[in-house]
């Protein structure tokens, strides 16, 4: 089992930054991908960003070039730094981590941070 602890979230005004982490305890297995997803009320989970264990990420469109994913894996923490944050930014944030072992992947995720953009 790994438990995600997020952290960061808060409101702030249109083009204002926000800093989120996500502490993994440690894994008997190895940590691949970890991800920041996000909810807007009334609408579908939808993945911001995911980082590889390599260092490889990925973005959606719509946060290309004022957000950027990072990890830390001696400390298995995953970072989002948010910039240039919009008001359509808000919604609750969980952290997300894949896990390989025995040959199974395992899925998990945090409670969730909330950011609230302002206009």
């Amino acid at each position: 089992q790994v438990q995600l602890v997020e952290s960061g979230g808060g409101s702030v005004q249109a083009g204002g930054s926000l800093r989120l982490s996500c502490a993994a305890s440690r894994s008997n297995t190895a940590i691949y991908d970890m991800g920041w997803y996000r909810q807007a009320p009334g609408s579908q989970r939808e993945l911001a960003a995911v980082v590889t264990r390599d260092g490889s990420t990925n973005y959606r469109d719509s946060v290309k070039g004022r957000f950027t994913i990072s990890r830390d894996n001696a400390k298995n923490t995953v970072y989002l730094q948010m910039n240039s944050l919009k008001p359509e930014d808000t919604g609750v944030y969980y952290c997300n981590a894949e896990t390989v072992g025995g040959g199974a992947v395992s899925i998990y995720w945090g409670q969730g941070t909330q950011v609230t953009v302002s206009s």
